[in-house]
């Protein structure tokens, strides 16, 4: 019986690296990809093909997917993992800001599955985009890469329709927080310029950039275990739920009213009071 083969980007470290493991480990063909390569030595040890992708590069993509086409053959499942968190103010958010975050967090994964289209339908396969909590309850100081997110989720949402009469089918997951190094990524991508009206809530923002690496995190190898038991179920949702504070944070959005949701928001960042001066 042919092995069934994987694709998932953003496998240098956390997430993207947990799932490659948690694939190999249930017999799958696993392509992991990564800027550099060099990060996926532990992998390729058991295993998988590495390939180089900076999943923002064109023609790496076309690259990575005719090479799946002349060596694997076949593609069943198909993990939009890597991605990007863009912190701060949404009024400090420059053009290049928004482009950077849009291109790695909803461009990226929209011209990974363009690629691996025809793979995927001759596969019957499955797409798998990481999505977020945030882009359902938006927080402050994360507006741009709540946007993304929330972007991300709708083109998930268009193509599960859109694909169905050819057999694929598009998963869409929600992680919380999980222990990875998104925080300290997304700490390194606050824009916050000296002149910013929101200078005095510098730690709040910091905070807000880490708020996925607390205490309770659910470990990147546990999220993976369970995105595979969703994977490998042939009655898997479309939309599913993955994580510390995951559902909780949803039904926050879901359930309460704007107006209380805001107030708690507000409350918890610091944006409470007003200031005019």
């Amino acid at each position: 019986m042919t092995r069934p083969v994987v694709l998932i980007t953003g496998c240098s470290s956390g997430i993207g690296q947990a799932l490659a493991g948690v694939f190999l480990d249930a017999g799958y063909g696993v392509w992991a990809t990564a800027r550099n390569t060099d990060t996926l030595a532990q992998l390729v040890a058991r295993g998988a093909v590495a390939i180089q992708l900076d999943v923002n590069d064109a023609a790496q993509i076309g690259q990575c997917a005719a090479r799946l086409q002349a060596e694997a053959g076949r593609l069943d499942v198909l993990i939009n993992n890597a991605g990007y968190g863009a912190m701060g103010p949404v009024l400090d958010a420059d053009r290049e800001t928004l482009l950077r975050q849009f291109d790695t967090n909803v461009f990226a994964p929209l011209q990974l599955v363009r690629a691996c289209a025809d793979l995927l339908r001759d596969s019957q396969g499955l797409i798998v985009n990481i999505g977020s909590v945030s882009g359902v309850t938006t927080t402050p100081f994360s507006g741009v890469y709540c946007a993304s997110k929330a972007a991300l989720h709708a083109l998930s949402d268009a193509l599960r329709l859109e694909l169905h009469p050819f057999g694929i089918e598009v998963m869409t997951v929600l992680p919380g927080a999980i222990a990875s190094d998104f925080g300290n990524n997304a700490s390194a991508a606050i824009t916050l310029p000296e002149s910013s009206w929101f200078k005095p809530w510098e730690k709040a923002i910091q905070a807000r950039a880490k708020a996925s690496q607390n205490a309770g995190s659910t470990p990147a190898a546990a999220f993976a275990r369970e995105l595979l038991d969703y994977v490998k179920n042939p009655l898997r949702p479309q939309e599913a739920l993955i994580g510390a504070s995951a559902r909780k944070m949803v039904a926050l959005k879901r359930w309460l009213p704007t107006s209380i949701l805001d107030s708690q928001l507000r409350k918890r960042f610091g944006l409470d009071q007003r200031k005019i001066n």
